[in-house]
């Protein structure tokens, strides 16, 4: 079973994450990877149960942090084996080279990616 993958970059945190929980099915489990800080509105929390899985991470790079963060944190919600994965990027300069790691192994047989969702200039 692959994990369905979306990358989801553009404008700021909280457009990200209102775009993600618009997105979020019911009942489906679901992972997400979010970067940046909380503006303090929860948009998950009526959501969260025992199949929505978060995880925040500091706003970086992915990319140029050499991805460490991202893959660490990664691997422990793949760990949880979601239907479903939002990975929310602050920025699209490394848009590619975040796909193309994503579509590498050992992820090219974990992850099916999607169309990246933009909601708006990064």
């Amino acid at each position: 079973m692959t994990t369905l993958t979306t990358l989801v970059t553009g404008k700021d945190t909280a457009t990200r994450e209102a775009a993600i929980a618009r997105s979020i099915e019911p009942g489906i489990s679901t992972a997400l990877l979010l970067e940046g800080l909380p503006n303090g509105i929860d948009l998950f929390g009526s959501q969260q149960d025992d199949v929505l899985f978060i995880a925040r991470i500091a706003p970086g790079c992915f990319c140029c942090t050499g991805n460490l963060t991202m893959v660490v944190t990664l691997n422990r919600l793949l760990r949880l084996r979601p239907a479903r994965l939002y990975i929310s990027i602050a920025t699209n300069t490394h848009l590619r080279e975040i796909e193309q790691l994503l579509s590498a192994p050992p992820y090219d047989t974990w992850l099916s990616m999607t169309n990246t969702l933009d909601v708006g200039a990064s």
